[in-house]
């Protein structure tokens, strides 16, 4: 086989139907079908109803991507698929598709890890070279993690029970802020006095990089119901200033620890030390700033994929695809979806729940 490889990837872990055609680093389609309409009056991702809408656009979304590329499906490579974590209903619905695709048309199959994917997209955007640190910041996962190979890595820490942006989703809920929760909180942060609150931030008195933020989350609540009760409801100041505090903590703990995963990184003594951000929490301006100054001081290359590659997206899994099938993987008709895939299975397990339930 001659040339780069051409792998039609497919994502479908949570409220976005995608596909994607990537060829070598050049993506030629990248097709994203959101949900938010359809889960907007729960307050959150209904998994029946996201597995009900990926069963009926997945081969819309295939067949829009393909002609984006100009290509046919005999045209392409391989076919990889998010094979987890994820929502079962939603894993299963991609991994059933993405058979039937290599089954017809002849192609090798390519399971992939959603959190492989996001992981190793700065090689696809930066061109990171192996081992570089990543954080994975998002609505259900946050880790770090020491990036050896397209399927080596080693977990350094990780929260135990909420995501940051579950934890931003909920604080958004709690004070009236429209959903997505991310960019309302910290849209009204930027009006608040971040010092008005005292918010805690928790595991810092705690060796190693763990994080915990449903503890912030709760202490929220309690002075949002204090003030309530205090003045009869909440003014725009109020929220201003919750949302600053909330959020002026959640960075500290995370560049604390950012600070505590560079140093156990950089005892593998890296030849080009990087770190690189990626999940829909990394377009945080606060907490990128924050974690932009900390790579400056170690020394470290920071890079962070275009928002549009570092939330869920098929280009990331067509790219992680893409590595693994260069390196000899193949996935068979038997390929399972698993609602949790662990990117280091050495690690003991992270406690706790969250949207996703136990972390991965």
């Amino acid at each position: 086989m001659s040339g780069p490889l051409t792998i039609l990837g497919l994502e479908s872990s949570c409220d976005d139907t995608a596909a994607a055609v990537l060829r070598g680093r050049e993506i030629l389609s990248n097709v994203v079908m959101g949900q938010a309409e359809l889960h907007a009056a729960f307050g959150g991702v209904v998994p029946e109803i996201a597995a009900r809408a990926h069963a009926e656009k997945l081969d819309l979304a295939v067949a829009e991507a393909l002609s984006g590329a100009g290509l046919t499906l005999s045209e392409v490579d391989a076919v990889a698929v998010t094979a987890g974590p994820g929502l079962i209903g939603g894993v299963l619905s991609g991994v059933m598709c993405a058979k039937g695709l290599a089954a017809g048309a002849g192609k090798p199959l390519v399971g992939v890890n959603h959190l492989a994917g996001h992981a190793l997209t700065p090689r696809l955007t930066d061109d990171l070279a192996y081992p570089y640190l990543m954080l994975l910041i998002s609505g259900g996962h946050c880790q770090f993690l020491v990036v050896r190979g397209p399927e080596d890595f080693r977990r350094l820490g990780g929260t135990i029970d909420d995501a940051p942006g579950e934890a931003f989703d909920k604080t958004a809920r709690l004070l009236g802020l429209p959903q997505p929760g991310g960019p309302s909180v910290e849209k009204a942060a930027q009006a608040g006095d971040p010092k008005r609150f005292a918010f805690p931030r928790p595991l810092l008195d705690r060796p190693g990089c763990d994080m915990s933020f449903s503890g912030l989350k709760t202490a929220l609540l309690r002075q949002r119901d204090a003030l309530v009760a205090e003045n009869g409801g909440l003014t725009e100041g109020d929220r201003a200033d919750l949302c600053a505090g909330f959020q002026a903590a959640l960075r500290d703990v995370l560049a604390e620890k950012t600070r505590r995963a560079i140093a156990a990184y950089l005892d593998e003594a890296p030849g080009a030390p990087a770190f690189a951000i990626a999940g829909g929490v990394a377009a945080n301006g606060a907490i990128r700033g924050a974690l932009e100054a900390i790579c400056a001081e170690a020394g470290l290359r920071f890079t962070a994929p275009p928002l549009a590659l570092c939330t869920d997206n098929a280009a990331m899994i067509a790219w992680a695809g893409q590595e693994m099938f260069a390196a000899g993987a193949r996935s068979g008709m038997d390929l399972a979806a698993r609602p949790r895939w662990p990117l280091d299975a050495a690690s003991a397990p992270l406690i706790g729940g969250g949207r996703k339930g136990a972390k991965a």
